[in-house]
């Protein structure tokens, strides 16, 4: 098909077979970029499998809309400025956000440490809000970082709360290692889940960033969970006396979120 044809097809627009090839290329995009850093025309061709003649028209478009901007050689492409305003937008009008924040404050405060909220997207979980260590050392963690959710504590927590047969399903057949810590081996990640299911909390240790320990809970905003605080700690200022408050805090607050929201949740 010619580029000419190929565009006359999607200005017709969506059909029973799809959605609109342009439009998905645009969110393919951005979701690259987002995920694997800038590049230039030919890295981004390369990368997503669209011809560079498809390609271009689709970043000047979209520089010239802010989606996209350009460093100043003008030949790589990264992010711009709507992202930003998109992002923020919906990080202002998430119901379950403007719940949490009083609670992330409680649970940083209650232990002085790293906080993050995340949310199950897929197989994936996404950082919402974070709240920074009161100490020196902090984890370099950022909101809207996503890390599959099998190798973290916000993960394990939300997948405990799934049916065993969901679970499983989560959990790839072959795991690629984030550190050398991560488990790789699927029964044993699965009994790890499980294990997290009976203790009401999940914990790993070194698997998504080394020198951390990460322990975490689902929290009772919606039917079927997909929200999760976690608490990060360098293991250097780690030990048993500070774990233990560390789970009593998280445990404490999913239990009283439980009672209060309840009968209020709002998905």
């Amino acid at each position: 098909m010619t580029q000419s044809a190929e565009l006359i097809k999607e200005a017709a627009g969506p059909t029973a077979a799809g959605p609109v090839k342009s439009a998905a290329r645009a969110l393919d995009l951005l979701d690259e970029i987002a995920a694997n850093g800038p590049g230039t025309q030919l890295q981004l061709s390369t990368r997503l499998h669209i011809p560079k003649s498809s390609l271009h028209a689709l970043l000047r478009t979209m520089t010239d809309r802010g989606w996209l901007q350009t460093d100043p050689t003008g030949s790589v492409y990264q992010l711009g400025i709507h992202s930003l305003v998109v992002s923020s937008a919906y990080l202002d009008g998430d119901p379950v956000l403007a719940r949490a924040q009083s609670v992330l404050d409680e649970v940083a405060a209650a232990t002085e440490e790293t906080v993050h909220l995340g949310r199950l997207d897929g197989a994936d979980v996404i950082y919402t809000a974070k709240r920074e260590s009161m100490h020196p050392l902090r984890m370099h963690s950022a909101v809207g970082r996503r890390l599959p959710a099998f190798a973290t504590s916000l993960g394990r927590a939300l997948l405990a709360e799934l049916p065993e047969d969901q679970r499983r399903d989560m959990v790839p057949e072959h795991i690629t290692a984030i550190t050398p810590n991560t488990t790789t081996d699927k029964d044993a990640v699965l009994h790890i889940i499980e294990t997290a299911q009976h203790q009401g909390y999940a914990t790993e240790s070194e698997e998504s960033c080394m020198g951390v320990r990460c322990f975490g809970v689902a929290l009772p905003f919606s039917h079927q969970a997909v929200d999760a605080l976690s608490v990060a700690v360098p293991i250097s200022r780690l030990d048993n006396g500070r774990e233990d408050l560390i789970i009593e805090t998280l445990l404490s607050v999913k239990a009283r979120l439980a009672a209060v929201h309840g009968n209020s949740l709002v998905r």
